[in-house]
């Protein structure tokens, strides 16, 4: 009796769990709101692309004329910086050496120049004057002294040979005459004017030197560009900073007033974008922000799509026509950010 009705009964519950189990593990097709709403299409033609938020004035990657060990840092990320404020300094030791060098080289050739000017003093034409008369008193004295022996009678009684030195010796004494009223007259006239042009040159020279050195002094002191905010600063004092353009900007600056978006339109597409062209853009994640732009400029170089994952290696994809939006003023975005915009275009 078991057998016979027992055996069915546990078939039928066992059939019955199994229905329950099937039907409780077949899925069901609920309706679930999306993370995150999908974009709408803002315009009946348009174009997508990728935008980075950058400023105003482009990001500047601030370098330096010559390399050199960074001594002092007065800036941080996030300072706002006026134009011609100091950003960094680099070691200026050997420069200021061979300034201090120069400065006095041109302080001597300035002092040389202004004795030359000066010349004569007036304290050396009394010494001069009094040769000159000390000359021709000697002159005198020679020839009276030969006019003594001329007037001699009976030349037997005076040698020819003393009457010949007394005629040099009054030609030796008017020579000497001849060369105290010179240098006289010499010193009265001053400094010989090529001199003075020589002196003055020296001087120019020396001063031109004391200007160049002061000027590569001030190619160590890196100052703001522009009045910006400083994005990003990678130098530290202590540091070895190279000139030229780097992978990795030693600091980042912008004018960050209003933020631009740079956009990139695949250039199979390009040829539908128009110069006014509007634009709806969203941000990266949240499509529900949105942000309608104000068209700045297209650039009119054509130039390499980069994956924009700030990497110094990215790849290449294709080639895309960029064009320049300004964002409204007060977003809370950061420059940097990525963007997903809708482009007003013509159509396909």
């Amino acid at each position: 009796m078991l057998l016979k009705y027992g055996l069915p009964v546990l078939g039928v519950i066992a059939l019955t769990l199994a229905i329950l189990s099937v039907k409780r593990m077949t899925p069901v097709d609920a309706k679930v709101l999306p993370p995150s709403p999908p974009p709408v299409a803002a315009y009946p033609n348009q174009v997508g692309a990728v935008g980075l938020v950058e400023a105003a004035s482009e990001n500047i990657s601030v370098s330096v004329p010559v390399p050199g060990l960074v001594t002092s840092v007065s800036v941080k990320a996030g300072d706002n910086v006026r134009k011609g404020q100091v950003l960094f300094v680099l070691d200026d030791r050997d420069l200021r050496a061979e300034l201090a060098l120069r400065q006095s080289t041109a302080e001597l050739a300035e002092t040389k120049l202004k004795r030359l000017e000066s010349s004569p003093r007036p304290e050396e034409i009394p010494p001069a004057e009094a040769r000159v008369r000390e000359a021709q008193a000697h002159l005198a004295d020679t020839e009276t002294q030969l006019r003594m022996m001329e007037a001699v009678k009976d030349k037997r009684a005076i040698r020819d040979e003393d009457l010949q030195k007394r005629r040099r010796a009054v030609d030796t004494a008017q020579a000497r005459v001849q060369e105290a009223q010179a240098q006289l007259s010499l010193l009265k006239a001053g400094t010989w004017r090529p001199d003075l042009e020589v002196a003055r040159a020296e001087v120019a020279q020396a001063k031109q030197q004391v200007a160049r050195l002061q000027a590569d002094l001030g190619r160590l002191i890196v100052t703001a560009p522009i009045n910006g905010q400083i994005l990003q600063c990678k130098v530290r004092p202590g540091e070895y900073a190279q000139a030229g353009v780097l992978a990795q900007p030693l600091l980042l600056m912008g004018d960050v007033s209003r933020l631009h978006v740079r956009a990139d339109i695949d250039e199979k597409d390009a040829w539908r974008v128009k110069p006014g062209a509007k634009s709806i853009a969203s941000v990266r994640g949240n499509s529900a922000v949105r942000y309608a732009l104000e068209f700045v400029r297209l650039e009119p170089y054509v130039v390499p799509k980069r994956n924009l994952t700030g990497d110094a290696t990215e790849r290449v994809d294709t080639r895309v026509l960029q064009a320049i939006y300004r964002l409204p003023t007060g977003v809370a975005l950061h420059p940097g950010q990525q963007m997903d915009l809708s482009i007003e275009a013509a159509k396909q």
